[in-house]
């Protein structure tokens, strides 16, 4: 989508203008004032559309309600404004000019929403779907606010189409391939034998019984004079079957989307150069699949991390926990103060969250606390999940350091608790389980059907801020 300035807004191009209107408070457009009807208040959700019937420059416009002008965010604005777009999109619309008269400092959730809603993985498609092609915002408005928006945008965008890529094409050599080609990051891959050598035989059993090798990635943002240096670990399971605990095939069919926190850590390091935030960032993925074969790992094995701790494998489908353990090891001789973890973990945070809201926990509330708050900020919802010594108790192993699962219930306290294991008493860290918001069977709110890049717009603020 191509951004555009206009001297005057309500005289661009524009095949469409979107204006707001408060509550109980008229609009800057007449024909809005004069039409609409009487169920048209201007609360929180509402939309409004006319033809113009060649009574202005532009075919259409379409009013959207922003609820209370004194309670008016971020996020009503994004989810306003890429419901207006979604209205549009699919009518022969190619170009959209956004005037929204507000005090507020709009600019950036509007370009944030209209982007989300205009978002469409059809790379295989023989025909299109429909797209706004050019949006228009007046001149005047806050540059610097504009272009981040739009970083951030196309940061979500490159991990949305990295999710949403089968398998077959996004495998662990591609993911590196990627990284390797990131500008403005240093980029080292780790191969199979050299993963050996660093001790991560947890993260090594995964990937064995595929055939596509293991790719360990460690990418580098390097600013001169950091204020803080942090590490960034995404989930990397390209493909997971399950391995030889076989998941069911109505379980796997959106199993490509494992990977989803490695896209998202991909499409935050793309962007890293771009923002120039002065902070330095590690990011890092464990990349392989989970596959069953002849020499795939079996439960009942005892493999070993990369700290020298031993885990029984209880059941081969809990296999993103092995290799983030490796990674956290890893992150943690880094010489970072802070380790954040995102990962299609659990199907137990699926149950207590739904596709609401992602889990998040770690070893420092403050900590913990500060992501929940720049995601709230940024529209992506945390709810912090207990860490009781109850749940690690759960995974004591009469044979290992521990399991890798522990029972039934509770499942992503259990699955954090795990993890915890593996990350250093002196670093912040948080743990992210996005199982239930980074890929959906359904369209919610902004959001199409597929991959929504959830973290991307969280961890950039936190790493912005």
């Amino acid at each position: 989508m191509d951004i555009k300035m206009s001297d005057d807004i309500k005289n661009s191009n524009a095949d469409v203008l979107i204006v707001n209107k408060f509550a109980d408070k008229p609009t800057s457009e007449d024909l809005v004032n004069k039409y609409a009807p009487e169920s048209f208040t201007g609360e929180k959700g509402q939309i409004f559309s006319i033809h113009t019937q060649g009574a202005k420059p532009y075919t259409k416009v379409v009013a959207i309600g922003l609820g209370d002008e004194d309670k008016v965010d971020n996020n009503v604005i994004r989810e306003s404004v890429a419901k207006a777009i979604r209205a549009v999109s699919k009518k022969d619309v190619k170009s959209v000019a956004i005037g929204l008269d507000t005090k507020y400092n709009w600019v950036g959730p509007a370009l944030m929403g209209a982007q989300i809603a205009n978002y469409h993985f059809d790379k295989y498609k023989t025909k299109k779907n429909d797209r706004i092609s050019e949006l228009y915002f007046p001149n005047g408005v806050d540059n610097d606010l504009l272009n981040r928006a739009k970083s951030i945008a196309e940061a979500m965008i490159f991990t949305r189409d990295l999710a949403n890529e089968p398998a077959s094409y996004a495998t662990p050599s591609k993911l590196a391939e990627i990284a390797m080609n990131l500008e403005g990051i240093e980029t080292k891959i780790f191969d199979k034998d050299e993963i050996e050598k660093m001790g991560m035989g947890a993260y090594l059993a995964v990937g064995q019984g595929s055939a596509q090798p293991p790719k360990f990635i460690h990418m580098k943002y390097l600013p001169q004079n950091p204020k803080k240096r942090i590490a960034i670990i995404g989930k990397g399971i390209c493909f997971d079957s399950g391995g030889l605990d076989i998941k069911p095939a109505s379980s796997m069919i959106t199993m490509k989307d494992d990977m989803s926190g490695a896209a998202c850590v991909l499409g935050i390091m793309k962007m890293l150069p771009v923002l120039n935030p002065n902070i330095e960032v590690h990011g890092i993925i464990a990349a392989c699949e989970n596959m069953p074969s002849g020499s795939s790992y079996k439960p009942g094995d005892i493999v070993k991390a990369m700290n020298g701790k031993t885990i029984e494998v209880d059941n081969t489908d809990a296999e993103g926990r092995l290799t983030l353990a490796d990674a956290l090891c890893y992150a943690c001789e880094l010489g970072v103060e802070e380790v954040v973890d995102i990962a299609t973990l659990t199907g137990a945070c699926m149950v207590a969250l739904g596709t609401a809201a992602s889990g998040i926990m770690g070893n420092n509330d403050d900590f913990v606390n500060h992501i929940i708050k720049k995601g709230k900020e940024v529209g992506e919802k945390f709810w912090q999940m207990p860490m009781w010594q109850e749940y690690r108790d759960n995974m004591d192993s009469d044979v290992a350091d521990m399991k890798n699962t522990g029972t039934r219930y509770g499942g992503a306290s259990a699955a954090g608790m795990f993890l915890k294991e593996f990350v250093t008493d002196e670093v912040k860290w948080a743990h992210l389980d996005v199982a239930g918001t980074a890929f959906l069977d359904k369209p919610l709110k902004e959001f199409s059907k597929g991959a929504t890049g959830v973290g991307v717009r969280t961890l950039l603020k936190y790493i912005i801020d």
